[in-house]
């Protein structure tokens, strides 16, 4: 009965956004054209395959051109559907509103299993899937840019570009088509980690302000925290090593298709990755107890939860059970509506997917804005700033020198010092900055406004807020 009353994840954004609504002064017009997906494509193309011809079908959603291009990633599923597409649209939409990327929404996916076609027929079917978005103008650099999600990564980007590039041979923006391409083909560095760094930006954002760790009955910073995280993909497996190599924070337990893993001490989170990487799960590992049923991981005693897979993972039937005072959702909506509202009650904080997944849709921005330029970030004032940096160096080492102070600065600090920021220290920087406003933007509604009890519904009042104004000038 309980699994009657869940509702479906495009119904899940809808009450959300409907909850934001519900306390703005937008018109209802308005509202109404914030909510709706502009349009949907869908598309059945068949590729001659081990002798014989196999039909797939793709969507591309267009949620919202309040900005264009439109922005959002291609996923390789065997479950994609259009309401999944649509309403990860509208998350990208909100998303790139909340964290200020100049696009609009828009969402893609493939029904396929990637691991049922070997990679040169794989290269096949994403060549026609590409073929047929972009003679839609649905691959575009100035209309419609995707990016990598579940299934997808870097080498099929990578094919998309350049079947984007055969057919547009004089686009000189040709390799702005895609985001999250390999370094190769017009990547850009730190793109791959991006949406797990970002994850630990947020946490670190999060734990900067007392007032908000205190609604989650924890105290301190992220050292010593017990984490659990569920999926070890891009996103979980760069934020867990991000959180435990360079914050201080225990990964007490991991979750993957096949089991989980659990060790109060803290997980050698590298051990494990390795052996996922090696055997495809986290059975038989060599680090940490096993655990037959994964999910009931997900309510294990911990400090922070961070489901970082597949949408609706928490739900009707476990929201009750879950035991962590703050969960941040690196995923797209692994939170239903109806858990969320179960956790608010209980007092449970959650940093939303809207926010704390967005790092990949922010450094996607920087690498489209890098293809624009057609130059690599860094290249113009990296070696002026260590000249400059090198001549402060000596001219403090020449005064303590002649004053007889006997002074020198550390080598380790003359080292940081004296080194330029290239293209990585440039886009982790920006995506601080990025995730630091973000939710210091989130909060301070948060905190203001007596109507407005949680942080997701904080987001979407920021998001839906600007949306509407770009609306309203465009005269709306």
């Amino acid at each position: 009965m309980t699994q009657l009353r869940e509702p479906g994840f495009r119904d899940s954004v809808d009450i959300m956004f409907n909850r934001a609504v519900a306390v703005m002064d937008l018109s209802p017009g308005l509202v109404e054209k914030i909510r709706v997906c502009n349009s949907t494509y869908t598309v059945r193309f068949g590729v001659r395959l081990r002798g014989q011809i196999h039909t797939f079908t793709g969507y591309r959603s267009v949620h919202s051109e309040h900005m264009e291009p439109v922005k959002g990633g291609i996923r390789y599923a065997p479950g994609v559907n259009q309401d999944e597409v649509e309403a990860l649209a509208a998350l990208m939409t909100y998303k790139c509103a909340l964290v200020e990327t100049p696009f609009g929404g828009s969402k893609g996916g493939l029904c396929i299993d990637p691991r049922d076609w070997e990679p040169h027929e794989l290269e096949q079917i994403t060549r026609r899937f590409a073929y047929e978005l972009i003679k839609r103008d649905l691959i575009n650099p100035a209309q419609n840019v995707p990016a990598p999600d579940m299934g997808t990564g870097e080498r099929e980007m990578a094919w998309i570009v350049d079947q984007y590039a055969r057919m547009n041979t004089t686009d000189i923006n040709a390799r702005a088509c895609v985001t999250g391409k390999p370094l190769n083909a017009g990547g850009i560095q730190g793109r791959v980690e991006a949406t797990g760094r970002g994850v630990q930006y947020a946490l670190r954002e999060f734990f900067r302000h007392p007032e908000d760790v205190a609604k989650t009955g924890l105290s301190g910073d992220l050292d010593g925290k017990r984490i659990v995280v569920q999926g070890l993909g891009n996103v979980g497996s760069h934020a867990a090593r991000f959180l435990a190599q360079e914050d201080g924070a225990r990964i007490v337990g991991v979750i993957e298709r096949d089991g989980g893993l659990w060790d109060d001490a803290g997980l050698d989170i590298e051990a494990v990755l390795a052996h996922l990487r090696a055997t495809g799960g986290v059975r038989n590992c060599p680090v940490g107890r096993f655990e037959p049923v994964g999910a009931e991981l997900l309510e294990a005693d911990c400090d922070i939860l961070i489901p970082a897979a597949m949408e609706g993972v928490i739900n009707l039937d476990n929201a009750a059970r879950i035991r962590a005072p703050l969960i941040i959702e690196a995923a797209n909506g692994p939170v239903t509506a109806g858990a969320d509202e179960i956790l608010r009650r209980r007092g449970i904080v959650i940093i939303p997917d809207l926010y704390a997944n967005a790092g990949g849709v922010t450094v996607s921005y920087f690498e489209w804005v890098k293809n624009l330029s057609h130059i690599r970030f860094g290249r113009m004032q990296r070696r002026a700033e260590e000249a400059r940096n090198r001549l402060l160096v000596e001219e403090l080492e020449r005064l303590s020198a002649d004053r007889g102070l006997g002074w020198t600065l550390s080598p380790d600090f003359k080292r940081r010092f004296l080194t330029g920021a290239g293209e990585l220290e440039l886009v982790r920087s920006g995506l601080d900055d990025t995730m630091r406003i973000a939710y210091q933007s989130m909060r301070e509604v948060w905190h203001a406004r007596p109507d407005v009890s949680d942080l997701r519904m904080a987001a979407f009042i920021v998001a839906i807020d600007r949306v509407a104004k770009s609306y309203q000038s465009k005269g709306l």
